[in-house]
């Protein structure tokens, strides 16, 4: 039996080797909280040992986060520091993998001025477009992962001691990163494989559209648009270095065809977006754009995540993950988009990926809106999945398959 602190190298390991892949010569750049510190300094270890030539973190913490927005004035949030998003920009065009380490208090920022918050996501979408360009468009190498920290803990396990709480949130994190296997490396090059049989076959469906239906009032048709391709678990940057932009991960997905989304939908788990929950929402959908919502927690804050542009209404990724996946099975709510989505078929308001269509990666942005590829400053997931979703193709021809049944892959 592996102790605790062999399990914590082995994952730090396997965040440096199958998350980014470092290659020799390779800067990483690491996103972290600072109760991170003993974790970011196995990962820089582990990424010096394995070629990297420099590790360089951006550390960050929820107190002074805090602090901030209870005290600094509008113009703070309004003007997204131009030195941070240059330097990004800068380790970007060096080649740089990004590792970030995603643990935050799901309710941080409760109680803070709505408009605060609302400026600052937009003055960081629009500061950090042109780095999200090398992420989206799979130019760099990019992993999200997670850690435990005490306010996430406590948010997820609430009647556990705070000590109780980090160990059952890290039992559950090992868990979902296949971290109590033999090899964890292997296991996680078998389950992308795995993933990628899924990817394969619909891809050769060439299908047409989705229609989603669920008893909680969900009927939703998604067209895809004319050479869509299927990604999961794994990808390939411009060097052709494989990296797991998602650690866990359980999802297959595409994009939508901006205009070709019809009727409504409902989410099935709460959203922790910018340190505010937003749950019991549904979107109404015509020709692609969200026309009604309503939420019975959060519905301010997902008004502003829809007005932070004009994409920002339009969906920007479809993705599918079963009922049963490990994530779902453990009946935790982690109130982490990471874990989350990963247990609930799930849709991302606004900015599609460009590798998710045929030389997306190498169109302009006028050429992609052409082929009904959304674009925005966001890029949101929200879970939609349930134990009774039914999800049917179809295709060209016209031809209808049974993707989901049950919740479940019927493929």
């Amino acid at each position: 039996m592996k102790d605790f602190q062999s399990k914590l190298n082995e994952y730090a390991k396997l965040c440096v080797k199958v998350g980014i892949n470092i290659q020799p010569g390779q800067p990483l750049v690491v996103h972290a909280p600072i109760e991170g510190v003993e974790f970011v300094r196995l990962i820089a270890k582990n990424a010096y040992e394995a070629g990297a030539s420099e590790v360089y973190v951006n550390w960050n913490d929820e107190v002074i986060t805090r602090l901030k927005y209870e005290y600094a004035p509008m113009e703070v949030f309004e003007n997204f520091p131009k030195w941070y998003a240059d330097g990004l920009e800068d380790y970007a065009k060096k080649g740089a993998g990004f590792l970030s380490i995603s643990a935050q208090d799901p309710e941080l920022l409760k109680g803070i001025d709505p408009k605060k918050i609302a400026a600052n996501n937009k003055s960081s979408s629009i500061a950090l477009k042109e780095f999200r360009n090398y992420t989206m468009n799979d130019k760099n190498t990019w992993c999200v992962v997670s850690i435990p920290t005490k306010s996430w803990a406590k948010r997820v396990f609430p009647n556990l001691s705070e000590d109780e709480a980090v160990e059952r949130l890290w039992k559950a994190i090992f868990d979902a990163t296949r971290m109590n296997t033999e090899d964890p490396i292997k296991a996680w090059q078998d389950h992308m494989e795995n993933l990628k049989k899924k990817v394969d076959y619909l891809n050769s469906l060439e299908l047409k559209s989705l229609h989603y239906t669920s008893a909680n009032g969900t009927d939703l048709v998604v067209e895809l648009p004319e050479g869509h391709i299927w990604a999961g678990g794994g990808a390939v940057d411009q060097n052709g270095v494989e990296f797991a932009p998602n650690m866990p991960t359980e999802e297959v997905f595409t994009m939508p065809l901006k205009t070709g989304v019809n009727g409504v939908v409902y989410s099935s788990k709460p959203l922790n977006y910018g340190g505010k929950l937003i749950d019991e929402f549904k979107l109404t959908f015509k020709d692609g754009r969200v026309v009604d919502f309503d939420a019975k927690v959060g519905k301010d804050t997902l008004a502003d995540l829809l007005n932070i542009d004009e994409g920002a209404k339009y969906l920007g990724e479809v993705a599918l993950v079963p009922f049963d996946s490990p994530i779902s099975q453990s009946n935790i709510i982690f109130l982490n988009t990471l874990f989350d989505e990963n247990a609930s078929c799930h849709f991302a308001l606004g900015k599609a990926y460009p590798t998710n269509i045929k030389g997306g990666e190498k169109m302009t942005e006028e050429e992609l809106e052409a082929h009904g590829v959304n674009n925005s400053l966001t890029h949101v997931d929200f879970m939609i999945g349930t134990e009774d979703m039914s999800i049917i193709g179809e295709t060209k021809s016209g031809e209808k398959i049974q993707i989901f049944k049950n919740g479940n892959w019927n493929i």
